[in-house]
C-alpha cells in the first residue's frame, strides 16, 4: 500500500542508507549508495566528493532518485525523484558531523570525524540538495 505524506516522511526520517540514481548519458543510471538527511521543508540531502562520478552527474537543475527501503519483512520502500537546487561546500563540523551523528550515534561519529580532518580537502567537499517532486512508496505492514 502506498505511504501518505506523514508516513513517507516519517519512513524518511528513520536511519537508513538510500540509493542514489542518476542518469548517465549513453549508460544506464549511474546508482550510489549514499547517507541522506531530509530537510524540514521535505528537501534532500547528501554529501559527496566533486571528483565521484555521481557528483560530476549531478549539476543544478540534473534530475536524479533516491530510494530507502525496509530491507526486512515488512518491505517497505520510499523512492524520491526530482531536480538537484543546489550544490554547496560542505565542512566538516557543520555538515558531515551531523550526518554522521544520525548514521553512527555521538561517540562514534566523533572518532569519524577526527579521522578525516587531516586528510579532509574543502575544495572538493560538496552538499547536494535535492528538491522531490514525485514519490512512489509501498509498505507492506
Amino acid at each position: 500500500m502506498a505511504m501518505n505524506d506523514a508516513e513517507r516522511r516519517a519512513f524518511l526520517d528513520q536511519v537508513r542508507p538510500a540509493i542514489l540514481s542518476v542518469n548517465e548519458p549513453g549508460r544506464g543510471p549511474q546508482a550510489s549508495p549514499v547517507w541522506f538527511d531530509q530537510l524540514e521543508n521535505g528537501d534532500l540531502w547528501l554529501v559527496t566528493q566533486t571528483y565521484t562520478q555521481k557528483a560530476k552527474l549531478m549539476p543544478v537543475g540534473a534530475r536524479v532518485s533516491l530510494t530507502v527501503q525496509r530491507h526486512k519483512r515488512p518491505y517497505a520502500y520510499v523512492s524520491a525523484e526530482g531536480p538537484v537546487i543546489s550544490v554547496v561546500p560542505y565542512t566538516l563540523d557543520d555538515d558531515l558531523y551531523p550526518m554522521a551523528v544520525r548514521y553512527l550515534g555521538e561517540e562514534a561519529a566523533r572518532a569519524f570525524i577526527e579521522g578525516r580532518r587531516d586528510s579532509f580537502n574543502p575544495d572538493t567537499a560538496i552538499r547536494v540538495t535535492m528538491r522531490p517532486e514525485r514519490y512512489l512508496s509501498a509498505d507492506n505492514a
